[in-house]
């Protein structure tokens, strides 16, 4: 999944960094974990994982295969194959009411909608897909980690008959060739591991503090742009809870759900938090020199977060998300903030 501020391509300096610094950890918690792709290389390195996000449809991804350490078994499903099953349900079966199609109503052109995020073939099968899953929690015929299990696999393969430049904030005027492939479940990639992994939908600060991991790791928003709005979509399709929408891009209300790191105003104070409370040995950060709070700024917190070691700032050249130009002068810097708190 394209993500914004996905960090593929920085993993390799992540390890180098714990590498340069002699770093002995067990647990490792990504407090920000967006689709998932650090935790998932921490645990390929052998670490017990626990992940964290704010939005739902991250924190199903991951629950969904990062805390998984088996493909599950669907005993009481009697359906040999579950996600084959997904994908051969029929978009005319009779006892599917459109009118009950939160997605293709919303989402996909029809009488009542203009919107053109995804074509009605493949709104209808996200439906009628969706509420088979919850049917079957419903009827308790699937437990909480096959429930995640097929939600992820939905959710991972909605962007790919999406048509949409790279996030939902706006949609094509025209259908991409992506969007007139049938949508298909993929069975989720689980790495296995011999150790308990765990994953929580909280407000980072929230959480810090709650548990203990021997690393955490850092990647908070860097500037204004709120992510649900970008993501709005999946985050309707894990929740489908049918919300109210409202402009040209059929936005659900994301109040609750707005990251103080997107506000200029107070992102300072809640980064000074999360550090301070925050109950781990090691800390590594991620942000980049064009962020919200300059590197002075991040600098300065982490110093005053009660740290009582000296951090070492790590800055490497990446390519902005969307855009080759950079802002100032410098050039982009991806940052890599690691601090021993104990």
């Amino acid at each position: 999944m394209r993500y914004i501020g996905g960090k593929s391509l920085i993993l390799g300096k992540i390890f180098d960094v714990i590498s340069d610094n002699s770093v002995i950890a067990d647990s490792v918690l990504d407090i920000f974990s967006g689709s998932g792709v650090v935790a998932e290389a921490f645990k390929q390195e052998g670490y017990q994982i626990i992940t964290n996000d704010l939005l739902y449809f991250s924190y199903s991804i991951s629950r969904g295969t990062v805390c998984l350490n088996d493909v599950p078994k669907f005993e009481y499903l009697n359906i040999a194959d579950p996600i084959a099953y997904l994908n051969r349900l029929d978009i005319k079966n009779p006892d599917f009411n459109l009118d009950d199609c939160f997605i293709y109503q919303n989402y996909s052109p029809n009488k009542n909608c203009k919107r053109m995020y995804i074509q009605n073939k493949n709104a209808i099968k996200i439906d009628i897909i969706r509420k088979t899953i919850e049917q079957w929690k419903n009827e308790q015929k699937i437990n909480d980690d096959e429930y995640f299990y097929l939600l992820a696999s939905l959710i991972n393969a909605v962007p790919y008959v999406s048509n949409i430049a790279g996030v939902y904030g706006a949609y094509l005027k025209h259908w991409d060739k992506r969007t007139y492939n049938d949508l298909t479940l993929e069975k989720p990639q689980i790495i296995k591991s011999s150790k308990i992994n765990f994953g929580y939908n909280m407000d980072a600060n929230d959480l810090a503090g709650k548990i203990y991991t021997d690393l955490t790791y850092i990647d908070p928003p860097y500037n204004s742009r709120q992510y649900l709005p970008n993501y709005h979509i999946l985050e309707t399709i894990a929740r489908y809870d049918n919300p109210e929408i409202k402009g040209v891009t059929g936005l659900r209300d994301y109040q609750e759900q707005k990251s103080l790191y997107c506000q200029k105003s107070k992102v300072a104070n809640t980064f000074s938090e999360l550090l301070n409370k925050l109950d781990s040995k090691y800390v590594i950060v991620s942000y980049n020199n064009e962020g919200l709070l300059t590197t002075k700024e991040l600098t300065e917190i982490v110093k005053d977060s009660g740290i009582k070691s000296t951090f070492k700032l790590y800055e490497f050249d990446y390519r902005r998300y969307k855009s080759k130009i950079p802002n100032c002068d410098d050039g982009l810097k991806e940052q890599l903030y690691f601090i021993r708190k104990k």
